[in-house]
């Protein structure tokens, strides 16, 4: 059975996310400083934590203090689509960490620059760029029925 998500908890993480992406950017376009190195660092620590622990996820635990507030979603959808679009995430995240190692502020500042993207659009649109290239991929079959 394909587990089922309420769609509002990935819009929220995607709006923290995006806030820690577009500081990391600033940084890392205009001086490369230690805030480039904090937030891609977190950022990676966030996205390994969703990929692999998405359970006990410090964004899982924020949107349920304020679930209770906001009510019921109105419908509910397939978790497989925000998951890919975590792994996406965590290929920036290793990018821009890469980056860090080589010390090149373009890497970082591009792979901030498409977390930010990304994020935002999901958070402030509702359009999230890794579902929908999930959806593309399992057209063209490079996912199974399960996946």
């Amino acid at each position: 059975m394909t587990a089922l998500i309420d769609p509002r908890a990935p819009r929220f993480g995607a709006a923290i996310t995006s806030g820690i992406a577009i500081v990391g950017f600033a940084d890392a376009f205009t001086s490369f400083g230690p805030i480039s190195t904090v937030a891609s660092l977190t950022l990676l620590v966030l996205f390994v934590w969703s990929v692999f622990l998405p359970g006990s996820h410090p964004y899982k635990f924020l949107f349920g203090l304020i679930r209770p507030r906001i009510g019921e979603p109105k419908e509910l959808e397939d978790a497989r689509p925000p998951r890919f679009a975590q792994q996406v995430g965590l290929f920036f995240a290793i990018t821009a960490s890469v980056g860090l190692l080589l010390a090149s502020q373009s890497i970082v500042a591009i792979a901030l620059a498409f977390i930010f993207i990304a994020a935002f659009l999901n958070a402030f649109f509702n359009f999230c760029l890794g579902c929908q290239m999930y959806l593309v991929l399992k057209r063209f079959g490079l996912f199974s029925k399960g996946n």
